[in-house]
């Protein structure tokens, strides 16, 4: 029966994976959405930035940025804050 079971869920996996490999985009040509051509066509405008991918991630996402940072600055810190070592009295 574990076997079974295994062997479902395994069948499973590699049935998602195999539908996930057939339905993704060419690679190099995502598809387009209005989106795409509203920051095209007043990215600029907007934002004063000639650099469209700079001013999508500081300007039109400028909060989401600054919440990754913070995540990534916790992270971070928390990761010294393990392998730090202890002082040691002597």
């Amino acid at each position: 029966m574990k076997k079974a079971i295994k062997v479902g869920v395994l069948a499973l996996l590699f049935a998602f994976l195999l539908a996930s490999a057939l339905l993704m985009h060419e690679f190099g040509k995502p598809a387009q959405t209005e989106m795409d051509n509203y920051f095209i066509a007043r990215g600029q405008e907007e934002t004063g930035s000639n650099n469209i991918v700079a001013a999508v991630v500081f300007d039109y996402r400028g909060l989401d940025t600054m919440g990754e940072a913070a995540v990534l600055f916790a992270a971070a810190t928390g990761v010294f804050l393990v392998f730090r070592g202890r002082k040691k009295d002597e």
